[in-house]
């Protein structure tokens, strides 16, 4: 993923992601970078930032292909964050 100013969530809000299981980014390299049960996610002017149940913190910068996460709730399961009309 490239730097955009049109991102789905508000730069610098830190947003709840504590239901999600996983989360993990892969780059072109096919490098991936999992974690495991984050808390919470910040989106910054150059990455995302990431905190996990253990209140590690995970600086991922822009560049990835590829973003994927498996939430607790797979019946009811919906993307929090859309676009304002």
């Amino acid at each position: 993923m490239k730097q955009t100013n049109k991102s789905l969530i508000e730069w610098g809000k830190q947003v709840d992601i504590s239901k999600e299981i996983y989360r993990e980014y892969t780059f072109p390299n096919k490098e991936v970078v999992h974690i495991s049960r984050p808390k919470y996610l910040i989106v910054s002017d150059n990455g995302h930032r990431v905190c996990d149940i253990d209140n590690v913190s995970h600086y991922i910068p822009y560049g990835w292909i590829h973003l994927m996460w498996e939430h607790e709730d797979k019946e009811q399961f919906q993307f929090n964050h859309q676009r304002k009309e």
